[in-house]
């Protein structure tokens, strides 16, 4: 097959293009060529921008196109529009922040989606972010009618992940002593790794798969108290977890999922720790072992420069506060 893959190479691009040259198929990219320009020095280039400079797609043909980047609807429409007689199938990565602020425990791609009062705004912010990627998917499924391909991906970790959302708890877990850990350990999480959904599309692609998908894991959530024992395995660490009721975190504002990576606070935690995946499992999505996940991730964290800037987590100094005033709190 030759694909067509929109957007940059850092993070799950990057594992789509491995995938599909494992499995020996033809890629070409299209992004501005600014991320990792020189990652994929064998592999065609298109150069352009999806907001107004799509004249590289122009007269080429594709057997299925793989849009990693579609954030804003009318963006989506102008590369959907230009490819729907050049490639018949058409992937959407989306994420299952489409999902409404009433979602409940196990849900499945039926659930209630966000929306937009106004489906002109085009800001992407955290009020945005799943409601624009409801209007993209609207986008591909009414241009590729019988062609489209909805991803709706949780939480995607590994190496190279840019976010440090999960690497996060590798790392500090590794440095021991006293680690700070939200709720209670039985709450459950879940989250992929890049390498699985990046095969996992690479075969659906294949098979011509159309349809939604969830795509996280694993089936029913995975305790996060395990998470945390894992990294503690693989990085043979003495770490100690105290865990810190929700409340007393968000009484000293500590800001969920990026300060305090993994963890949602109340039912919204449950909802988004258990979501279904049975129509994904059914189709072959495969998830390896967390202790894989957290020794590969922890093996490229240790590669970062000593001035990396991290994007997610809590600062040591922080973390000792708040351990003190809760150690306080308990004596008193």
């Amino acid at each position: 097959m030759h694909l067509l893959i929109l957007g940059v190479t850092r993070f799950v691009g990057r594992y789509i293009v491995e995938a599909a040259q494992a499995a020996g198929h033809e890629v070409t990219l299209f992004n501005r060529g600014r991320s990792n320009p020189r990652l994929f020095s064998d592999v065609e280039t298109l150069i352009g921008d999806r907001d107004g400079d799509l004249a590289a797609l122009e007269g080429r043909q594709w057997d299925a196109v793989v849009d990693t980047s579609g954030y804003v609807p009318r963006v989506v429409r102008d590369s959907a529009e230009l490819l729907a007689d050049a490639a018949p199938h058409y992937t959407f990565i989306s994420t299952i922040s489409v999902y409404d602020d009433s979602l409940s425990p196990d849900a499945g791609e039926d659930a209630a989606l966000q929306t937009l009062e106004d489906e002109t705004v085009e800001e992407i912010a955290g009020g945005t972010y799943g409601a624009l990627k409801v209007l993209c998917e609207n986008v591909v499924q009414e241009l590729y009618p019988d062609g489209a391909l909805v991803i709706r991906p949780g939480l995607i970790v590994g190496p190279h992940d840019p976010t440090d959302r999960f690497t996060y708890w590798p790392v500090r877990v590794a440095e021991g002593g006293q680690v700070l850990a939200p709720g209670v350990a039985s709450k459950p999480v879940q989250f992929i790794d890049v390498r699985d959904l990046g095969e996992w599309i690479v075969r659906m692609v294949e098979a011509r798969a159309t349809g939604i998908y969830n795509a996280t894991g694993p089936a029913g959530g995975l305790p996060l108290g395990e998470v945390l024992a894992a990294c503690r395995k693989v990085t043979h660490s003495t770490a100690q977890f105290e865990w810190v009721e929700e409340e007393f975190l968000l009484e000293h504002d500590v800001q969920p999922f990026t300060e305090m990576p993994l963890w949602i606070p109340g039912q919204q935690g449950l909802a988004l720790g258990t979501i279904n995946i049975q129509r994904a499992l059914i189709a072959g999505l495969k998830l390896r072992k967390v202790e894989e996940t957290v020794e590969d991730t922890l093996e490229w964290a240790q590669t970062l420069p000593d001035d990396h800037e991290w994007r997610a987590g809590m600062d040591r100094k922080r973390e000792a506060e708040l351990l003190q005033a809760w150690y306080a709190r308990q004596s008193e």
